[in-house]
């Protein structure tokens, strides 16, 4: 079936093409759950949310931009809306704990896998990882994560800055990478 028709049936309720649209977009949304959840059982609540969220709001997609981008929005607002819910910002605004952290240049000199960054980027908390997430990976602006979150942008853009530095440290900490005087641009690596 054809992504076109997919939509269509999906739009009529179709059982058979909900189905095979959760078939076809789980893997990659899940994905997308698992960078914002602490637990698997977290991501996967967020991914149930999600899908029907999609599937009841699929005939309001009206194929003028990228289906699966339309998805992907959906399901990081789902996140969002989740963690908010389930009170797990409290950190974001108590950047105190870890003002003693210099922020350190972003550039690093080893090769690095992404999957290696991205398992450093869960051990994080959830404020620091939501707006890593949200910036660096989904490539929103620090305004609209501060409108996401209820929080000001100066607010957004010292989280991301320290954000950076905390998984600067985990990254250097599990030896990932030697310090931070290496020059490889390691934050790319989380969209890879």
């Amino acid at each position: 079936m054809t992504q076109q028709n997919l939509i269509q049936a999906c739009s009529q309720n179709n059982a058979v093409a909900q189905r095979e649209l959760y078939n076809r977009y789980s893997g990659l949304m899940f994905g997308i759950c698992y960078r914002y959840a602490y637990r698997k059982e977290d991501a996967e609540d967020m991914l149930q949310e999600g899908f029907i969220k999609i599937f009841c709001s699929i005939i309001s997609f009206e194929n003028k931009g990228n289906f699966e981008g339309w998805m992907k929005r959906i399901m990081v607002n789902t996140c969002i809306n989740y963690l908010q819910k389930n009170k797990k910002f409290a950190e974001i605004i108590n950047i105190e704990l870890v003002q003693h952290l210099e922020v350190k240049e972003s550039n690093i000199a080893s090769k690095l896998l992404g999957k290696q960054v991205m398992e450093c980027l869960r051990m994080m908390p959830f404020g620091f990882r939501t707006i890593i997430n949200l910036y660096a990976i989904e490539g929103y602006t620090h305004k609209e994560i501060a409108g996401m979150l209820g929080i000001s942008e100066p607010t957004c853009r010292t989280q991301y800055i320290r954000g950076k530095a905390v998984l600067e440290s985990i990254l250097i900490d599990k030896k990932i990478i030697r310090s931070t005087n290496d020059k490889l641009e390691w934050m790319a690596l989380l969209n890879s």
